[in-house]
């Protein structure tokens, strides 16, 4: 039996607009949150992050910042956490998000029933380091 750790890449964006709301979109799994979802294989985390939003809201986005990593041991999910703005698209439904909008920070941690996802947005929101870095080959970096 192979026992070689598996784990799930996740990414995800706290999009804050021109009036400082905070995109949320409401889903089947875990109510309010924030757009994100799995990379795929192949697939830049960034580019995840953006497809991602895209296809639950309709939103294109522009990356501001990197945020870090928050890490669900029990799980083996990695969540990569953006802070980014939006920059065209119109909501759109889709299976992942019944409702979308935005909403004021205190109104967006309102809504959010997860404390995991809360931390995230809390944590996005104070984000000032912006570190962005992609290998297409990791031993371009040696």
């Amino acid at each position: 039996m192979d026992k070689s750790p598996k784990h799930t890449v996740v990414a995800a964006a706290v999009v804050i607009n021109d009036h400082n709301e905070i995109l949320l979109l409401n889903g089947p799994k875990r109510g309010w949150e924030i757009p994100g979802g799995r990379v795929e294989e192949g697939e830049s985390i960034t580019s995840a992050v953006v497809r991602e939003t895209k296809e639950e809201t309709g939103i294109d986005i522009k990356i501001n910042n990197f945020c870090g990593v928050f890490q669900n041991v029990s799980e083996s999910v990695c969540s990569n956490l953006f802070l980014a703005r939006p920059i065209g698209g119109e909501f759109k439904t889709s299976s992942e998000s019944y409702e979308i909008g935005y909403f004021t920070i205190e109104e967006a941690l309102d809504k959010v029933n997860w404390n995991s996802i809360k931390e995230q947005i809390r944590h996005c929101v104070n984000c000032k380091e912006s570190l962005i870095i992609e290998f297409n080959n990791f031993e371009e970096i040696f």
